[in-house]
């Protein structure tokens, strides 16, 4: 097994972070400041492509009748920072429910940044052939990293071996 996945590799600099009481991409950055300035550059990054998926979602399954908006960089109601993305449609808007909704929030007591969407919790299971099956890797990826992620909330990022033992092979830098 590859152990260079992307959402491995996500998630060990994540728990590194928390172990080494760091962020960025040289593990070196402490204070606030220089964290918010990785969250500003985040967020600049992955513009584009939150843009493309609810582009893609709006050209399929809404037929073109959605309206997406970037929020940008705001602060957030804790002090903190977030950006949003959403998709509303008239038949959303109609429910006077809320739209589809990508967040990147960076809570000020938080360590270091996180994404999240406005209600995901649960992911729809219709599989019945084995290519169906294979296609809900990219689904049962997130699904796993973000509950060990969560699992951590619960306590800390001790219940991980490979990062709280730096020194093992293949551990997080």
């Amino acid at each position: 097994m590859d152990t260079a996945l992307p959402h491995i590799e996500a998630l060990r600099r994540h728990f590194a972070d928390l172990r080494d009481g760091t962020h960025g991409t040289e593990g070196d950055t402490v204070t606030r400041e220089g964290k918010e300035n990785h969250f500003r550059r985040a967020v600049e990054l992955l513009h584009p492509y939150a843009d493309q998926v609810l582009e893609e979602v709006n050209a399929t399954l809404l037929l073109g009748t959605g309206e997406a908006h970037a929020s940008g960089l705001l602060a957030a109601l804790d002090g903190g920072l977030v950006a949003t993305w959403t998709l509303s449609w008239p038949e959303q808007r109609e429910t006077e429910i809320g739209p589809i909704t990508l967040i990147a929030y960076f809570g000020r007591g938080f360590h270091h940044p996180h994404l999240r969407g406005a209600t995901v919790h649960d992911w729809p299971l219709n599989v019945f052939t084995p290519e169906q099956a294979a296609a809900e890797v990219p689904v049962l990826r997130a699904i796993a990293t973000a509950d060990l992620h969560n699992l951590v909330f619960q306590r800390d990022y001790r219940i991980v071996p490979e990062i709280s033992v730096p020194q093992r092979q293949g551990g997080a830098q």
